[in-house]
């Protein structure tokens, strides 16, 4: 009988549960870089080196979870833990992976988002902050490049319509982007089954829910939400669908430290998903901060632990490709607009120099992101120390 577990997508037993720690732990310790540097991670895992997953399987997990909102490297690590050993492991590695970077980020923003950092501190902050633009548009294309490329020509008007609908929103609406997003899908989704002859039949509490904005503890629950459940296209959208809350609307951090909350999100590893609790930690400390972070990702820990067994379903649903092949350009969309606010967020003469050098490293010269981030911060920290200007 072969060794090599079945096709099916039924959790398997036999892996212990320490082992899941151990493997998802040292994962998300080391997984610098996003979502393709976790994908690669998880392959050799779960694929090259234990042959937990056959490479079929990990392909069509890859599949589902970018088929779902949210982060999809984060419901990637649940899902295969959930294929060793069911909801316990899927517990078990979900957290393992998360929590590293989640520990990393909380501490390093009482440092960084501190009432009154040191001088160098705060130079570093404006440094990395200053190269976030570029990382926004270099997170965009990478989203967006994709997508143009399997798009039939005839389709692409009204996909770089979406696109453009996002960009647009994230650049100038703040709060309405979700509902952007939302919309830009249901009309793809109207479009095809009109189409296909179906008829559409929307609902409308998603759109309801999208323009609906409480106050107090909800609020920070709202923008965490937001995040976890209803972030389409990659990683870096939060950034547009967190800004108004956190800068604009609630003003729980000022516009440089929203700049370093995105950097120190994309310097920790694991999640980028987890800059959530650096605004949340923002907003009211360390307990307000974890309460973010559980809300962001408690719906990859649903969506996996109560729709694994149907991801087969999922990828044969013709509703959500549909909805997704509106949704993503929209998101990819609003990533890149998302660099308008975030460049015009920046104070100092010098800051705009460091945007430059970011973007000619980023765009141009195809450097890595935390590399860079950790560069501008650097340049940040000597000219604080140097007497550059630090006002914002």
């Amino acid at each position: 009988m072969s060794s090599q577990p079945s096709d099916t997508t039924q959790p398997r037993a036999g892996v212990a549960l320490r082992t899941i720690a151990r493997e998802w732990g040292r994962i998300g310790c080391i997984g610098f870089g996003g979502p393709p540097a976790h994908i690669t991670l998880f392959r050799e895992l779960c694929v090259t080196r234990r042959k937990w997953l056959t490479e079929n399987q990990f392909e069509r997990a890859i599949a589902a979870t970018n088929l779902l909102p949210g982060p999809a490297s984060t419901q990637l690590a649940i899902y295969c833990a959930w294929r060793l050993r069911g909801p316990r492991g899927a517990a078990v590695g979900g957290l393992g992976f998360i929590l590293p970077g989640l520990v990393a980020i909380l501490a390093l923003s009482a440092v960084f988002l501190a009432g009154s950092p040191p001088t160098w501190i705060r130079g570093a902050g404006m440094g990395a902050g200053a190269a976030v633009a570029a990382v926004a548009i270099r997170a965009g294309m990478g989203v967006a490049v994709p997508i143009a490329r399997r798009t039939p020509e005839r389709q692409r008007p009204r996909i770089l319509g979406y696109a453009l609908a996002g960009g647009i929103a994230a650049a100038t609406t703040g709060p309405w982007l979700v509902l952007v997003l939302l919309a830009c899908g249901a009309i793809e989704l109207t479009w095809q089954r009109r189409l296909a002859g179906g008829n559409m039949s929307l609902h409308a509490w998603p759109l309801l829910a999208a323009v609906v904005e409480p106050g107090g503890t909800g609020a920070l629950v709202w923008t965490a939400l937001k995040v976890g459940a209803l972030a389409f296209g990659g990683g870096f959208v939060i950034v547009p669908l967190m800004q108004s809350s956190a800068v604009g609307t609630y003003h729980w951090m000022t516009q440089s430290q929203f700049l370093n909350a995105v950097a120190l999100g994309q310097v920790t590893p694991g999640p980028v998903t987890q800059t959530v609790a650096a605004v949340g930690y923002s907003a009211g400390g360390l307990p307000a901060g974890l309460l973010a972070a559980g809300v962001a990702f408690a719906p990859s820990f649903a969506f996996i632990l109560f729709g694994a067994a149907r991801f087969e379903r999922l990828l044969r649903n013709e509703r959500v490709t549909a909805f997704l092949a509106g949704a993503a350009p929209a998101a990819a969309g609003a990533i890149i607009g998302s660099a308008i606010p975030l460049a015009s967020a920046l104070s100092q003469t010098w800051q705009y120099a460091l945007l430059a050098a970011a973007a000619i490293a980023l765009l141009a010269l195809r450097g890595s992101v935390v590399a860079t981030l950790l560069a501008a911060g650097a340049v940040g920290a000597t000219a604080g120390l140097l007497g550059a200007p630090l006002s914002v």
